[in-house]
């Protein structure tokens, strides 16, 4: 079977626009069908689309984030939810934007 990249894209409330990141997944060689946006807080992970992502990503498959920020907020579930990706689905993620601390802040 053909492995897929998704793309992820969250906004936190309904009035905000997602374009720059569906930009980026456009720019990425993310397939339309196989982006899943919501538009909510970032604090949990009870997000419908989500949760839909997690119920498609499998082995070998790849799933798309602008940044960090954009899969959650908070610090020790986006570690248990990378664990998930990674580990439990056998699924890579890429961070469009990940930025990483000069040897100032290490």
């Amino acid at each position: 079977m053909k492995k897929k990249t998704y793309g992820y894209i969250r906004v936190s409330t309904i009035a905000q626009h997602d374009d720059r990141q569906r930009l980026a997944m456009e720019e990425f060689g993310v397939e339309e069908q196989f982006l899943f946006a919501d538009k909510q807080s970032g604090k949990d992970f009870d997000r419908p689309a989500y949760q839909a992502l997690l119920g498609q990503i499998g082995a070998g498959d790849t799933s798309v984030v602008k940044s960090l920020d954009r899969l959650g907020r908070n610090y020790d579930e986006v570690l248990e939810q990378w664990r998930i990706i990674t580990k439990e689905k056998g699924a890579f993620i890429v961070i469009l934007d990940s930025t990483f601390p000069s040897k100032k802040y290490v």
